[in-house]
């Protein structure tokens, strides 16, 4: 996970990453559509007006699928919300 400017060059990084399970593709499309689009082989971006949607969603994730990776895109979110035309990005292999 990173935050970039215009899809260019990071400004901050997670420390560590989400480990890809099995309950994240079991994740209901409707209750969690953003973290229902991470891809583990693709990137996901999200914007200043879908990082609220992400926030929330994290809010009501199941503590099954908790970790450190929560609280670190937490603080991730904050510096998307911080500047303009930044992005938070999930990075896949």
């Amino acid at each position: 996970m990173n935050v970039r400017i215009g899809l260019g060059q990071p400004i901050a990084r997670a420390q560590v990453g989400l480990e890809w399970t099995d309950l994240l593709p079991a994740l209901d499309s409707v209750h969690f559509p953003m973290l229902w689009a991470l891809d583990p082989y693709g990137d996901a971006v999200f914007n200043e007006r879908q990082v609220p949607l992400l926030l929330a969603e994290l809010d009501r994730l199941p503590e099954a699928y908790c970790g450190e990776w929560v609280g670190q895109a937490r603080e991730l979110c904050q510096v998307v919300q911080s500047g303009t035309h930044r992005f938070l990005c999930f990075v896949g292999d």
